[in-house]
């Protein structure tokens, strides 16, 4: 049986809004949470102190930097499925390794990759405040970031049409990875 059918209808969802700084990742999953009525969880929020320090100074994270970073995000998820609950988590989760380490923590997790040009996502980093990751490592993130082709639960979804437009189109998948019958595919709506 697969993940998605083993997931009852009912059940709330586990999903990872994914992608490179700029993405909109907050800007999704937060109103894509409310929409589904479950807790939405910035990940970046779970970040040690060393490495917001690192990337204040423009220098990209190591995998060493990150895996425990990805261990708290990975027990959030874990706990939100224990208790029956569903979360979603903005996560960058850029490589397959990270991405197969988060799956590890808890069954039937799915993810909404957001793609944007790096011209897009530039113009979006430019005009951000407020947030400790420079544009500037935008080249490292978009060089680390792997492709999500053929990976189950996971949808790419482009960045370009309005947030409302895009949360739609997530919620959407998420809710026919809970259909029955429903086999564990690829971008049930690409």
């Amino acid at each position: 049986m697969s993940m998605a059918a083993s997931r009852s209808r009912s059940e709330p969802a586990l999903a990872v809004v994914m992608g490179v700084s700029g993405s909109g990742k907050t800007c999704v999953g937060a109103p894509l949470a409310w929409q589904l009525g479950v807790r939405f969880l910035e990940g970046d929020s779970l970040h040690p102190r060393s490495n917001v320090d690192k990337m204040s100074r423009g220098i990209p994270l190591t995998d060493d930097d990150r895996w425990p970073w990805l261990d708290r995000i990975g027990n959030a998820l874990r706990d939100a499925a224990r208790q029956g609950g569903g979360l979603i988590v903005s996560c960058s989760a850029l490589k397959r390794s990270y991405r197969e380490r988060l799956r590890d923590t808890a069954e039937g997790l799915a993810f909404i990759h957001l793609t944007g040009s790096e011209t897009l996502l530039a113009e979006r980093l430019g005009s951000r405040t407020g947030h400790f990751m420079p544009a500037h490592l935008l080249a490292s993130q978009l060089a680390t970031l792997e492709s999500t082709r053929g990976e189950l639960r996971m949808i790419d979804i482009d960045i370009g049409p309005p947030p409302e437009a895009i949360v739609a189109r997530a919620a959407r998948f998420l809710s026919d990875l809970q259909a029955p019958n429903m086999i564990s595919a690829r971008g049930v709506l690409d």
